[in-house]
């Protein structure tokens, strides 16, 4: 029986072609690849498309998830230590990108944050936490119906998409969805510490975020990144990813944030 460890995987590559910059993808709080699978097509024409999948009863800690994550990725480095290794962070998975960069940014050539869930401790939801753990399951299923419209503009995805949107969140057990908004409460990392990551860094930010202030949070973040670019994408919401005319492939290329030769 694998471990609680071992659980935490990455996702199998979509390319046979050996060398293609491998392109990780860090999910929200339902730690599904389900963003990512909406912009597969296009990630695979370029890299190796990965997400870093956790699963909905696990609750293992920062600290636990960037060791776990570090050494998916040493491993990949270690089977082919030229090709460039890009990062990307949806929301919670954002906050993870960033505990990682604090740790072991060497590992890495590029960084992409997409509505980084690391003003959480200063929102209203965050009065929400302590409650939570007294939420009856069927209450809870519910609940994730009613979170919605908080996380997604939804006359601006498909229904196909909202309800694999409802099935990952519901996927999260109760215990696990207050443990991850636990670890939002009491995230932190040190401004000064981020001050000395040189890579590139791409922030993403939407204006019709209804759950986070993503766009206050990501001007924020760029002036403490040494090397950024922001992009921010009028009318999207929280899990923008999910919008058929939200392209990140498009948005790399915008940013010249693509490898410097093409696989």
């Amino acid at each position: 029986m694998p471990t609680r460890s071992t659980r935490i995987h990455l996702t199998a590559g979509v390319r046979a072609r050996c060398g293609a910059p491998l392109f990780i993808f860090l999910p929200g709080m339902d730690g599904s690849d389900l963003s990512l699978k909406s912009q597969m097509a296009e990630l695979a024409v370029t890299f190796d498309p990965r997400c870093f999948c956790i699963p909905g009863d696990d609750t293992t800690d920062w600290v636990g998830l960037v060791k776990r994550l570090v050494e998916l990725v040493a491993i990949e480095k270690q089977t082919q230590p030229q090709r460039p290794i890009y990062l990307c962070g949806e929301s919670f998975g954002a906050c993870l990108a960033l505990k990682v960069m604090g740790y072991r940014p060497d590992l890495f050539d590029r960084l992409i944050l997409i509505n980084p869930a690391s003003s959480f401790s200063d929102q209203p939801w965050n009065n929400l936490v302590p409650l939570a753990k007294w939420v009856p399951g069927v209450t809870y299923r519910f609940a994730a119906l009613g979170l919605l419209p908080f996380l997604a503009a939804l006359d601006r995805i498909s229904e196909q998409n909202r309800d694999a949107l409802l099935q990952a969140m519901q996927a999260v057990t109760p215990e696990t969805t207050v443990w991850r908004m636990t670890l939002l409460r009491e995230f932190y990392i040190s401004h000064a510490l981020l001050t000395q990551i040189t890579l590139p860094v791409l922030l993403v930010a939407a204006t019709a975020d209804r759950l986070l202030p993503s766009v206050s949070e990501v001007k924020k973040l760029a002036n403490i990144f040494p090397n950024t670019q922001t992009t921010i994408l009028k009318n999207s919401g929280h899990v923008c990813l999910l919008e058929p005319n939200v392209s990140l492939y498009s948005i790399l290329q915008q940013s010249r944030f693509m490898p410097a030769v093409a696989v």
